[in-house]
């Protein structure tokens, strides 16, 4: 997935997931310009409108070849009822790198469920 930097990129993230439960995949980013220095730290942010900086755990990783790993990524905080959190990436680098991942996850309390029926 293209992120707000060109040359950053990054697996997707489900599109609704339940709070505090760990991801069905690890995340993923790729630098494709090959300048970011191995060990570089990188860090994610979360937020919305209604929920400016979500709680987030294992969200600080190092570059190694060009990727970062954030093994066991979880979003412990909300996004809100029909709101997506923007994911903000910032790369500890010379000069600091921040790319974004918009409208990239809902959390919820109770993640994904069938739709109540009307009866």
């Amino acid at each position: 997935i293209a992120t707000g930097c060109p040359h950053i990129f990054c697996t997707s993230l489900p599109k609704h997931w339940r709070a505090n439960k760990s991801l069905p995949n690890m995340f993923r980013l790729y630098d494709t310009s090959g300048l970011i220095r191995d060990g570089t730290r990188v860090k994610l942010f979360a937020g919305n409108e209604d929920n400016s900086i979500a709680n987030l755990r294992n969200n600080e990783s190092t570059i190694v070849a060009n990727s970062v790993v954030f093994n066991d990524l979880r979003f412990i905080g909300r996004s809100g009822r029909g709101k997506f959190f923007l994911i903000t990436i910032v790369i500890m680098s010379e000069p600091m790198i921040v790319a974004t991942y918009s409208h990239a996850i809902k959390v919820t309390v109770d993640g994904p469920r069938e739709p109540r029926c009307k009866s």
